[in-house]
Parts: C-alpha cells; sequence; structure tokens
C-alpha cells in the first residue's frame, strides 16, 4: 500500500529521473501513472521492474490520485497546476510558473523544510530553478553561521538543463565539426561545441537574464531577502552536471577551514577539497550522485570576510528530480499528504 502517483512529461528527461529516483529511494506507490501529451500516448516508460503507458493529460482524471510531480514545462504547469490542486492532489511543479506566486512555498528540503505546512494553499509545491537549488544548499550551513551579505556567482550549466534537444544539439555538433558537417545552431543561439555561451534564458531590460534573476529571487524567497546576489549564467559543453563558481562576503571572519567543517555537516553536501591536481569535483564526477559537491574553498583577501568556492551537482538530480521527490518525501513525513488508502509510511 502507498500512494497514487502520477508524473506529468514522463517521457522528458526529468520525468524520467523522477521515475527512477522514486525507485531508487523506495517512495511508497501503490499505483503510477505516466501522463504525457496527446501526442505521447501509449509511449512506454520504465518505473522500476514494469513497462508503463503514458495516458493523456486531458483525459486523466486527477482526483484518483493523491500526488502530481509536474515536470513538462511552464506553459503546461500555468494551464494544468492549479485545476489540479483543486481536484485534491498536491502537485510538485518542476517549472518556474509558481515559484515567485506568495502562496506557493518553494522549497529545497535541505534548507526551508519547515514551509512544507504551506503546500496546502494551492496544493502546489514549487520545485527551484536548478542552479539556485544547488546554491542554496552550499549556502545555507554557512549562513546559518556567519550571515551572508553578498554573493557573485558564475554558473556553467550543461546543455540538459536545456532538455533532450539540448543535448542533441552538442552531440550533433561535436559529430558534424569532426565530420566538416553542418554545426548549425538550432535549439542555442550560437554554436554549443567547444563553445560557451554567456547567455541563458531571455534578457531583461536591466541586461541580466531572466535565468538570472531567478537564482537571485529564489534564493531571496528560500534563505533571505537581504542578502545581494548578482550572477552570470553561462551554457557550456557539458552533458550533465551544473558547476558555479560563488564568491561569498560575510559579516565576520570565517576561515575556509571552518567552511569545510560546517559543509562536512551540512545535510546534502559532500565537501571533496584537496589541494591536489585531482582533489576537486567535476560535473562528470558528480554525473548520477545525489550530493551537492564543494571543493576549492579559499579566502577571498579582495573583500573583508570572504571566501571563495566551487560548487558542482547533477541539475537532473538535485537539481530537478531529486529534489522534488525529497520534496514528496519530507511532505510524507510532516503528514501534510497521506494516502486516500489512509496508509502512510514515513521514508528517508
Amino acid at each position: 500500500m502507498g500512494y497514487r502517483v502520477a508524473i506529468v512529461g514522463a517521457t522528458g528527461n526529468v520525468g524520467r529521473e523522477i521515475l527512477a529516483i522514486l525507485e531508487e529511494v523506495n517512495f511508497p506507490v501503490e499505483k503510477m501513472h505516466a501522463i504525457a501529451s496527446r501526442k505521447s500516448k501509449g509511449v512506454e516508460v520504465s518505473f522500476g521492474d514494469s513497462t508503463i503507458k503514458c495516458e493523456d493529460i486531458e483525459q486523466f482524471d486527477f482526483s484518483s490520485v493523491d500526488l502530481v510531480l509536474m515536470s513538462a514545462g511552464g506553459g503546461v504547469s500555468r494551464e494544468w497546476s492549479e485545476k489540479i490542486g483543486k481536484a485534491g492532489p498536491i502537485v510538485i511543479d518542476n517549472s518556474s510558473a509558481f515559484r515567485q506566486d506568495p502562496d506557493v512555498p518553494l522549497i529545497v528540503p535541505e534548507v526551508n523544510p519547515d514551509d512544507a505546512k504551506l503546500a496546502t494553499r494551492k496544493n502546489i509545491v514549487a520545485n527551484p530553478n536548478c542552479s539556485t537549488a544547488q546554491l542554496v544548499v552550499a549556502l545555507k550551513p554557512l549562513h546559518d553561521a556567519a550571515k551572508i551579505k553578498r554573493v557573485v556567482v558564475s554558473t556553467y550549466q550543461s546543455v540538459s538543463g536545456a532538455g533532450k534537444e539540448g543535448m542533441d544539439e552538442l552531440w550533433n555538433q561535436t559529430k558534424a565539426i569532426y565530420g566538416l558537417g553542418d554545426a548549425t545552431p538550432k535549439k542555442f543561439p550560437k554554436q554549443i561545441a567547444f563553445n560557451v555561451i554567456p547567455y541563458i534564458g531571455s534578457f531583461r531590460d536591466d541586461g541580466y537574464t531572466d535565468e538570472e534573476a531567478k537564482m537571485w529571487e529564489e534564493t531571496h524567497k528560500m534563505l533571505d531577502p537581504s542578502i545581494k546576489l548578482t550572477v552570470t549564467c553561462v551554457r557550456v559543453p557539458v552533458f550533465v552536471g551544473h558547476s558555479e563558481a560563488v564568491a561569498v562576503e560575510f559579516d565576520r571572519p570565517i576561515a575556509p577551514d571552518e567552511a569545510r567543517e560546517i559543509l562536512r555537516e551540512a545535510p546534502g553536501v559532500q565537501v571533496i577539497d584537496k589541494q591536489e591536481h585531482d582533489g576537486y569535483i567535476t560535473p562528470v564526477d558528480a554525473a548520477g550522485e545525489h550530493a551537492v559537491y564543494v571543493s576549492r574553498i579559499r579566502q577571498d583577501p579582495t573583500v573583508e570576510h570572504g571566501l571563495s568556492f566551487w560548487v558542482v551537482s547533477d541539475n537532473l538530480r538535485k537539481g530537478a528530480a531529486l529534489n522534488a521527490v525529497q520534496i514528496a518525501q519530507l511532505l510524507d513525513e510532516t503528514g501534510v499528504i497521506s494516502p486516500k488508502s489512509g496508509y502512510r509510511t514515513l521514508t528517508v
């Protein structure tokens, strides 16, 4: 016995990852439904040892399930999430559609678990931007120890953050360049193979992109609105795993060794930081893993109380699917959700 769960966007990168992680963590699922658009009806996806056929979102009765994990983009979420929430189940939404809605909690369980009690306002919980999720997991324990005044972040975001089309474009361009073929960009504005693109999302009037704005808006909502944050988001030719170069200014002195000890004790964080040629984490190392990794912790002598460090995580996992599943576990543990059968189990 367990929960009746629906995954909307089950055929996408994140949807498939959610299915895999629910199985990995042994989340109590009584019945699993894979939901997609009409064109994907009947497409098969895997859940554990079973194969599930996708059902049409237009025809599905959402009142029959307890929990919906939504990973089909902002447009689909804006059209469906509130309607689904009114039908009864809690929606965990992986898009940006509701992240700044004051009646919708934006949650990273290691950072602001108490906000789970707000989930029933609209029966929607928002999952943060992939780059924000790993950033706040690293910042939270440091902010608790020494108040953060300012953060400067440069992201190095993998093409999987742009979905399957982004991954296909890197693969196809790489082959085309080696084979003297056509490397014309389609998904990205410029060539991504053997290149970096300092632009993700859409430009705003202030010169920043909406991807960059998401990071400070979401950090303010989850962690502390008084933190000053400036961001540059860059797309890099990496398939999976986002990296971030982070410079933090605190209100008191904090030594690198103190920061290492704080982060080693923090939930969801692993510190890999040795001053050796391979004593740090790269996206390849983090792919398929659950943790947020922190490396290269060092003093920043350009500000009074500064540290610089390197943060890496699998964006399809902690940046999206894993965090959504952890939210589901949090809602279960706190009793915010319970199966219609009346059975509930604590999950770890």
